[in-house]
């Protein structure tokens, strides 16, 4: 014990030094989100450090939200603890893969969901989030919609829109195992507790889900609803849950619902990064400048939901 509180000192005297903030995203372990600075989904947390002094941004998340920082915030020096912490569903689809893409659909616009590379940012007209895929999707003049890289969140924006989705064959390996079985079973045990299903869930769980929400609603839903709830989402949500909403209870959908990257950094890769000034994450220009006219596109549409 009294190692782990020796690394937490340091952790906290490095970043006064440095003049860092960490973030933490929903899925990270419990005492790497108890010593962030801020905690919440892959963008809102890159929104979060565009307005800190900060001069450090220590992301711990996986790669794509630590670019997503960068993009945001040039200035800043932005450090990811775990050099190879990936997501499966960002590495579904390349820049010269959706360039071929969109070829075959040239009236089609490219919403690309946040969970990607900055090169595919950068290759699309406009970003989305989990939260305001719908919002997005139809605000724009466009019929035609090429939507990458999660078919799962294609598939849930397509039953809110008239416009035709034609979408990438990409998904979150942790989201879509999760399965049918897992939440009857969870309704077995917990039968009083209410299904909150994240939208990258495949469709015929999110058919037996109460509410659909982000992380960051089922977040605020959990605080102003209910007592009990079982949560078809990555597992790492409910330190953050029970933490917030002590004496409610919450279920994981299944034991299984857990995402090898987001648990890659711990205390030590935290304060290994901090002393070391390590692994800087940085984005081309060119990238970044048209990654961030698609984040900003995004940013300038109005979430209703």
């Amino acid at each position: 014990m009294q190692d782990t509180q020796h690394i937490i000192e340091k952790i906290q005297e490095l970043k006064k030094e440095r003049n860092a903030v960490i973030l933490a995203h929903n899925y990270e372990r419990g005492e790497i989100q108890d010593i962030a600075d801020f905690t919440g989904d892959s963008l809102g947390l890159s929104k979060q450090a565009m307005e800190q002094e900060a001069e450090v941004i220590v992301f711990c998340g996986v790669h794509f939200m630590a670019e997503s920082a960068a993009i945001l915030s040039p200035e800043k020096t932005v450090l990811l603890p775990e050099k190879y912490a990936g997501c499966p569903m960002a590495s579904m689809i390349t820049a010269d893969a959706l360039r071929e893409e969109k070829m075959k659909y040239p009236d089609a616009a490219v919403v690309c969901y946040v969970n990607s590379t900055a090169e595919v940012k950068a290759e699309s007209d406009i970003c989305c989030t989990s939260a305001n895929a719908v919002e997005v999707v139809n605000s724009l003049e466009e019929n035609e919609i090429l939507f990458v890289p999660d078919k799962n969140l294609a598939d849930y924006v397509s039953r809110y829109s008239t416009k035709k989705i034609i979408p990438w064959e990409g998904y979150c390996p942790t989201h879509n195992q999760i399965l049918v079985t897992d939440v009857i079973k969870a309704k077995k045990e917990h039968p009083d507790a209410e299904v909150l299903a994240h939208p990258e869930c495949r469709r015929d769980v999110i058919d037996m889900a109460d509410k659909v929400f982000s992380t960051t609603g089922m977040v605020e839903y959990a605080k102003n609803s209910g007592d009990e709830f079982i949560i078809a989402t990555e597992s790492g949500i409910l330190h953050k849950l029970e933490k917030d909403n002590p004496g409610k209870r919450f279920y994981s959908v299944s034991e299984f619902a857990v995402c090898p990257e987001m648990k890659a950094i711990d205390l030590d890769s935290l304060l290994n990064s901090l002393e070391k000034m390590q692994h800087v994450i940085t984005v081309p220009e060119d990238i970044r400048v048209k990654a961030r006219i698609a984040l900003d596109r995004m940013l300038e549409v109005k979430r209703n939901r």
